[in-house]
Parts: C-alpha cells; structure tokens; sequence
C-alpha cells in the first residue's frame, strides 16, 4: 500500500503548477532581481508578479508584502524589528504560540521588556477577559497566532486587535496555519503585522512573508543592499518567491471548494476515533477544516506515530518528545489537560488530496494498533 501523509500542517507537497512555474528561474532564467539587463529586469517582475498574488490572497497592497526566507524570520522580524522601535514595556503572546513567537518575545526580557502569556480555555480559545487584564499594564506588542498548529483553533484575532490598538499596542498575527484553509483578510483582522509561509500552501520551502501595515515602522533584521524596500536586505530567492505567488493564486481559488470538502472528511475520521474510544482537543470551538488532534488513554502518542508509520500512514506528535524526557505538549498543558493525556496526543492534518478511503483505511489501521498497544499495557500489569 502506498504511504498516506496525513501531515500538511507540518509541511505541504509541492504543487506541479508550482513547480512548472519556478523551473524557468531555476533554469534559463537566473538573473539577480537587482540587476538592469534583461535577466535581471525579468526576475524583478516575476518577484512583482509574485508580490501581488501573494497580497490579493490576504487583502493588502503589494508594497505591503514583505519577502523572507519562512515563518519564522517573518515572526523575528516582527517583533524584535517592533521592540526595536518602541519604548521597552510590556509584550503579550499567548500561552500556546509557536517557539518562533514566543521565544523571540522571551528574549526580550534581557532588553527590558516584561513577557505576559496570555490564558487559554479548555476549548484552546485565547481568553479575552485575560486579554483585558493584560493590557491594563502599558503594552507595546500583543502577537496571537490565527490558527493554531496543533489543535486547529481559530483565535478571535480581530477581536484581540481591537482590544490592543485602543491600548496602543501593536498587533501582530502568524497565520501560517490559517493561510489557505480559511479565509486570510488583513484587514477585516484589523492587525498592524500577519506572518505567512509558502511551503504551507503546496509552495516551496524557504519563502514566507511579513504583511506590515504601512504606517508602523520596524527595524531590519538583516542589513545590507536594501531589498524588500529596506526590511530585509539579501539576493531575493526569486524561484522560492515564484512558487509562494503561485501557491497563492492557487489557493485563492480552490479555498471555497476545499474547505467544505476536508472539512467532511475530517468529521468522517473523528466520528471513527470516537467510537473507538478517542479524546478530542479543541473540538468545540472553531477550527480550521483539516486539523484533528486526539489521544487514547493510556496510550503514548509517540507509540502510536512509530506503530501507524509501520502501516503506511503519516501523523504528527502533539508533543516534542524523545525517549529519554517525554514532555506533553504546552499548548494541551495551557488548556488544562492532564499530562499523562497530553502525553498520548496525535495530530491529523489532511491536505488536497487526501480521499475517503484514505481515511476509512487509516481508521482501521488505528483500531488495529489501538487494540494491540492496550492488550500489550494489560498483559504488563
């Protein structure tokens, strides 16, 4: 049987149409964007091309996107960029941000700032009445992932934006998990900054973007030639950008379709992991289409992973575990979960072409290890 990924919030595979659009600037066409012949000329209006696809997707300008290497330097550029430019005082993430948020916001703490986690519910959903609190310490940065990479929770964003602008707080989103499964609108989320990811999206590896409200402004990073209008200096990665434009054109036009369809997919296997004794996480708030998180007592999630490896199909860990110092996940742990079930916790993501029979197959590939890996913790008792 041929493997099944069921890991696209971890990663996506490259689309052939994206694939058939960065071939050329792989190839014949390797200008440097900044040069003025005709190679280059050519690179610089692929990189414009790609500017725009990218903004329509999320509702901004093209001046507004701003090129980087992924996620996580787009997250960096964010907010070390922000504390940079503002006086030190408080910044407030909250409690189930991904390590690129939050622990560029414990940094900087050694630069004077105090670092304020902001509470989560038992259903994952960041709690505004913690919010509230929190900005009535002066704060200069509020982040709040859109939605989250384990569990799929939608925050209200919006809501938490407001509530920061009228403290005067600058308002910062990594929407990696959110772009291209539901919709992405800058400014419907009324935020001054919003991180995406290609390699999300069936694009390439390597190339992000930092979407940044026009009126704030922020420290580079990276210093040097002055690309990307000053914000991040450095030879653009013109096939990577190529394919970022190209998955977001992509999914800006199957996102109606798509959505519903995975979504009743995702109802099909969690109706199946239920029945077979399953606990999910987040499931009564909104989230994401394609995103389960779930967990067997008494079963250990990594187990679980190696055992469905073996049978063909690709899940993810909700923890990041290893033998010698199991930890439980930190987003299940701020929603209250009990360890020793934050232990077992499995991540399904589906993607594009994931089908019915796919799930049917994995349900019952979970059955069968399920009901092994129990008969093996009785027989050691």
């Amino acid at each position: 049987m041929a493997f099944v990924y069921f890991d696209h919030n971890a990663t996506t595979p490259l689309d052939e149409r994206v694939l058939e659009a960065m071939l050329p600037f792989l190839r014949e066409q390797y200008g440097n964007a900044s040069s003025r012949h005709d190679l280059g000329i050519t690179a610089r209006r692929a990189i414009d091309q790609a500017r725009e696809q990218v903004a329509a997707l999320v509702n901004v300008r093209p001046p507004q996107v701003v090129f980087t290497s992924g996620g996580t330097e787009a997250n960096n550029l964010f907010i070390k960029g922000a504390a940079e430019i503002l006086k030190p005082s408080q910044i407030a993430v909250s409690a189930i941000e991904h390590p690129c948020v939050s622990k560029p916001a414990e940094a900087l703490a050694r630069k004077g700032w105090a670092v304020r986690k902001l509470s989560v519910t038992r259903d994952g959903k960041v709690d505004l009445n913690d919010v509230d609190a929190a900005l009535q310490t002066k704060t200069g940065i509020v982040s709040v992932m859109l939605a989250n990479n384990e569990t799929g929770v939608v925050q209200d964003v919006a809501a938490i934006a407001q509530r920061a602008r009228a403290a005067k707080a600058w308002m910062h989103t990594d929407a990696v998990q959110a772009l291209g499964k539901i919709a992405v609108d800058f400014e419907a989320l009324n935020v001054h900054a919003m991180t995406l990811s290609a390699h999300k999206i069936y694009g390439p590896k390597g190339a992000g973007a930092l979407i940044v409200d026009k009126r704030i402004e922020l420290t580079p990073l990276i210093a040097g030639g002055g690309h990307e209008h000053g914000m991040r200096s450095g030879t653009e990665n013109v096939p990577a950008i190529v394919g970022f434009g190209a998955a977001a054109e992509l999914a800006a036009g199957r996102i109606a379709e798509l959505a519903p369809r995975i979504e009743k997919l995702r109802g099909r296997v969690e109706q199946g992991l239920v029945r077979l004794g399953a606990v999910l996480f987040g499931a009564a708030s909104a989230r994401v289409p394609n995103t389960s998180y779930f967990a067997f007592k008494g079963i250990d999630g990594e187990t679980l992973i190696i055992e469905l490896d073996k049978l063909g199909f690709g899940v993810a860990a909700g923890a990041a575990c290893s033998s010698a110092n199991p930890e439980p996940s930190a987003t299940l742990l701020a929603m209250g979960v009990a360890p020793e079930i934050a232990r077992g916790a499995v991540r399904f993501s589906l993607g594009v072409a994931n089908t019915a029979n796919e799930v049917d197959d994995f349900l019952q590939a979970v059955k069968q290890v399920v009901a092994r890996l129990k008969n093996l913790t009785a027989m050691a008792v």
